[in-house]
């Protein structure tokens, strides 16, 4: 069995795969990445026994057919440190030959038989979305999730699937992320109630899969799994058990202040601002008046900082304290060019950031001690 490729497609498909293989496991086969030939084709695949993918090396050449298991890390650092534009990857026996035109690297190999199967999407019921909304949608919540959580659905993302539209949110209790995007469906996949929490692992490696694709993603959502097919690849996950908040019961109905503000650079300010916080006075105040949003923040053996922010407010004096790096996580996942508004109601009530009708993110504020 035999293919031949660019180093840099085989490296790229294999980094896609790595993302789910683990690096600490009592199963030691699960380290290696299943490579599949046939067909004219070939096919990466990885699993940690929760979240599996399958991807399409694009643009090899092959007329051999078979399977067999690649060391993962070994073979990435290998690629990596090659100078080869094109490289070959032949397999014979338990041994991997992996050559170009000036190294050439054998490896040991462990039987692909023992391999756990790795999905297909076979689905005649499911959501469409288009890859670029669905990449938008998870970068604007996952980093509100909360991997560390002892309430595991508070790990990963809740997924809100409706005939015309998807939405995901994402809280780890601080702070909660809102998007929405339009889908479609084919055949018969909605089902009244039904909401999955899809890990943030997951969720991570999709968005890892759908790189720049332009195409549709495919979503099959299945009573404790789900799977997903996204330009090369299909991605498989079980879900994350336990119940979700009722995330929209956090949205404050009606805020009384409104400022539109440019990303760029409230970002700008917001990161100068972090830079006098340490560990134990994360805060920074922000204050609101006379046309102006003054930033400042005190630590103590650290010192202070003062920034001030031209902006369209004449409203009275507001002063109110957040953790910068909430903010900084909003700003990050926006288009510079995106308008913005900060909602606010007082000092002590929750914040509204928002982008558009599609976009909401709500930020609890820190204690003022003045």
């Amino acid at each position: 069995m035999q293919f031949v490729c660019s180093r840099g497609t085989l490296t790229a498909a294999l980094q896609i795969v790595a993302g789910v293989v683990p690096s600490r496991t009592t199963r030691d086969i699960l380290k290696n990445i299943k490579l599949m030939v046939g067909g004219g084709r070939a096919i990466l695949a990885g699993t940690d026994g929760e979240i599996s993918i399958r991807h399409e090396i694009p643009e090899v050449a092959t007329d051999s057919h078979g399977e067999a298991l690649l060391p993962t890390a070994r073979v990435l650092n290998i690629l990596r440190e090659m100078t080869d534009d094109e490289v070959k990857v032949e397999v014979t026996g338990d041994t991997v030959w992996i050559r170009g035109g000036f190294s050439e690297f054998r490896l040991s190999a462990e039987d692909a038989a023992d391999f756990p199967p790795i999905p297909e999407f076979d689905e005649s019921d499911y959501h469409v979305v288009a890859a670029p909304a669905l990449r938008t949608l998870i970068r604007r919540t996952i980093f509100a999730t909360d991997v560390e959580s002892t309430r595991y659905a508070l790990g990963g993302v809740l997924a809100e699937f409706e005939s015309d539209k998807v939405t995901l949110a994402a809280t780890d209790s601080r702070r909660l992320a809102v998007a929405t995007a339009a889908a479609s469906t084919v055949g018969s996949p909605v089902r009244e109630g039904t909401h999955p929490v899809i890990p943030s692992k997951a969720m991570s490696l999709i968005e890892r899969s759908l790189g720049d694709q332009t195409t549709d993603a495919h979503v099959a959502i299945h009573t404790n799994d789900m799977v997903i097919r996204c330009g090369s690849s299909v991605i498989s996950s079980q879900l994350v058990q336990g119940r979700f908040p009722d995330f929209r019961k956090v949205i404050p109905s009606q805020t009384t202040i409104h400022i539109e503000l440019s990303p760029a650079p409230f970002y700008t300010a917001i990161r100068q601002a972090q830079i006098v916080t340490n560990e134990e006075s994360r805060g920074v105040t922000f204050t609101f008046e006379n046309g102006t949003l003054r930033l400042s923040s005190q630590a103590a053996d650290v010192g202070a900082s003062k920034i001030e922010l031209p902006i369209s407010y004449d409203g009275a004096p507001l002063s109110i304290k957040f953790d910068p790096r909430f903010i900084a996580d909003f700003l990050k996942a926006l288009d510079p060019a995106t308008p913005m508004t900060l909602n606010l109601i007082d000092d002590e009530s929750a914040a509204v950031l928002s982008a558009g009708e599609d976009y909401t993110y709500v930020i609890m504020p820190l204690a003022n001690d003045g």
